[in-house]
């Protein structure tokens, strides 16, 4: 299947299953535990249903919004999302070239195997830093102050990786970072011949924002739920994303909360959006899937901060209804990364020209021209037994 004939987000996901060894699709494709909320945070869509008016004059169509003081060409943000180089050669940068082709906002992930500087310096589009509060504050420190030098347009703080989810997929294919051929896995490899081939050409899997003060890495391979217990705080509360907003002093997104009670936290600390996530499904099941939480946390907090719903989205519809019961905007990181693994850069670009499209005709089928005319009018929840 060539790019070309990928019509859906699932059609690169097939084509990416066929072309990554089987611990690199499953370390993108899997979830916590029993994936329950993995699977719902796309099944969760489906309680909802659009509702068009006809008769409207659609001969135009705009799908520009401005979200975290950035004029983005339709609302979807590109996720953060940890090691690129896992899945394809272009890395970071590759997925970055493709949001700044299609005017859209790209987060880089401090977990990235590209510097902060250099995305900064490949594209001009406005690019938002994930960021953790690590164990060294100074860590921290000097992340902010390297993002305000590179003109990164907003800080996300991610809250939910305390400690790292039950991967058991991870555990069954052997996932591990730097990546390690073993017995088990060597078939998966050595049949992933253009991964392969790039992997011996460039091996280079560092975490490329903090190699210089984190070694967790120095002694080889090693688990990334290893990884991640062995670097993030524990002990971080509130007070420390208060400090890390006032550190930052510009559009400060928490990402990884699901309730009101939370979000009315991060208000009172100075955030000016939230990512509405559960982490791809990747840490805590169980949890409601974003599409869930928009309504009451929009009820809750009004206009207080922007809602970015980030998880689950596979259509142009889902963005809609999104929009409609009140965020502002949409991120993806599966999609993009499904993108990524199926053909670089250029998978990329396809996996935001098919949203791009699904959007643009969702929208005209709904008898909408513009994104900002969404609203409860146009979606009704299904009665749930």
């Amino acid at each position: 299947m060539s790019l070309k004939r990928c019509y859906n987000i699932d059609d690169l996901r097939i084509r990416a299953k066929k072309k990554l060894p089987a611990p690199m699709f499953h370390y993108i494709d899997g979830g916590a535990d029993d994936e329950w909320t993995l699977r719902r945070n796309t099944s969760a869509f489906e309680q909802y249903q659009l509702l068009p008016r006809y008769l409207n004059d659609i001969s135009r169509v705009d799908l520009s919004t401005r979200v975290l003081d950035s004029d983005l060409r339709m609302p979807l943000l590109l996720s953060p999302t940890g090691m690129s180089r896992l899945f394809h050669h272009h890395k970071e940068l590759g997925a970055a070239r493709a949001a700044d082709k299609h005017g859209l906002l790209y987060s880089l992930s401090t977990m990235a195997t590209t510097s902060l500087e250099d995305v900064a310096a490949a594209t001009t589009g406005p690019k938002m830093f994930q960021i953790y509060i690590f164990k060294d504050r100074e860590l921290t420190r000097e992340l902010v102050q390297r993002c305000k030098k590179a003109g990164y347009k907003a800080l996300c703080l991610t809250v939910d990786t305390a400690v790292a989810g039950n991967r058991e997929r991870d555990h069954r294919h052997g996932m591990t970072m730097p990546p390690r051929i073993t017995p088990s896995s060597f078939f998966s490899y050595a049949t992933s011949f253009e991964w392969l081939f790039n992997l011996l050409r460039d091996p280079d899997f560092r975490l490329a924002n903090v190699a210089h003060r984190v070694d967790a890495l120095g002694n080889g391979a090693m688990g990334l739920i290893e990884y991640v217990n062995s670097q993030f705080d524990r002990s971080v509360t509130w007070e420390d994303a208060a400090w890390l907003a006032e550190q930052w002093q510009g559009p400060f997104v928490i990402k990884g909360m699901s309730t009101v009670e939370d979000a009315k936290l991060a208000v009172s600390i100075g955030a000016t959006a939230a990512m509405l996530s559960n982490h791809g499904g990747r840490q805590l099941d169980g949890c409601p899937s974003p599409i869930e939480t928009v309504a009451p946390i929009r009820d809750a907090i009004g206009n207080q901060l922007e809602l970015i719903v980030d998880g689950g989205i596979r259509r142009g519809t889902h963005v809609l209804k999104a929009l409609a019961l009140g965020a502002n905007a949409c991120s993806i990181g599966r999609p993009y990364l499904y993108g990524l693994a199926a053909g670089g850069e250029a998978g990329v670009d396809r996996a935001l020209t098919l949203l791009h499209d699904e959007i643009a005709r969702s929208l005209n089928l709904l008898g909408c021209t513009s994104v900002s005319e969404l609203g409860p009018q146009h979606v009704r929840q299904l009665n749930v037994a």
